[in-house]
């Protein structure tokens, strides 16, 4: 009679044990997420993953040269796809990188943000900023966009991927853009302390 008893509660002892998932986080990001010049795992989102797990899932949809427009219409289908409760948003970098109008950008963003709070997605913003070379006025212009975007949606906000390391040229690539593996860490640590999950 005991074995049948033991039987009959190991599944529902295994369920117990095994963590339930609490949140699926959607990282949707260009090559600064989508690990440009790295090796398969060692990308600030696939560290995010392998940190979160097993409680949290990463699915990382980002792609390498994206722009804001790109990303909004690929969005529906990513949300309809993978069903998060939680969206890191990293994207515009390519926007300023092409000198696109900040006013676009400004507005794919919002319509980014507008459609994942509908489907009540939690939105976490994260910023970045241009080279010197493309001068000071337009660089303002481009991290006020986020800045804004932030404030006025009451977003979670990684003002600066790159935080930390900004002016290290070591801790970067030879195009002087997209860190370097060993510069990943730090920007997984950026994203992980204002993700609204724990």
């Amino acid at each position: 009679m005991r074995c049948v008893i033991c039987k009959m509660l190991l599944p529902l002892l295994l369920l117990w044990q095994v963590p339930a998932l609490a949140a699926t986080v959607l990282v949707f990001g260009d090559s600064l997420s989508a690990g440009y010049g790295l090796s398969p795992g060692q990308g600030w989102a696939a560290l995010l993953g392998r940190e979160l797990a097993p409680r949290h899932k990463v699915v990382n949809a980002s792609v390498s040269g994206e722009t804001s427009a790109g990303g909004l219409s690929r969005l529906p289908d990513a949300l309809n796809r993978h069903k998060p409760d939680v969206l890191v948003l990293e994207l515009g970098a390519n926007d300023g990188l092409r000198g696109l109008p900040m006013a676009e950008m400004r507005r794919n963003l919002q319509r980014m943000i507008d459609m994942a709070q509908a489907r009540d997605v939690q939105v976490l913003l994260v910023g970045m900023a241009l080279p010197p070379n493309y001068g000071p006025r337009y660089g303002a212009e481009f991290r006020a966009v986020y800045d804004e975007l932030a404030k006025r949606n009451q977003l979670a906000y990684v003002p600066l991927l790159i935080e930390g390391f900004a002016g290290d040229l070591s801790a970067f690539q030879r195009d002087g853009l997209h860190p370097r593996a060993e510069s990943q860490a730090t920007m997984m640590r950026t994203v992980k302390a204002k993700l609204p999950v724990k």
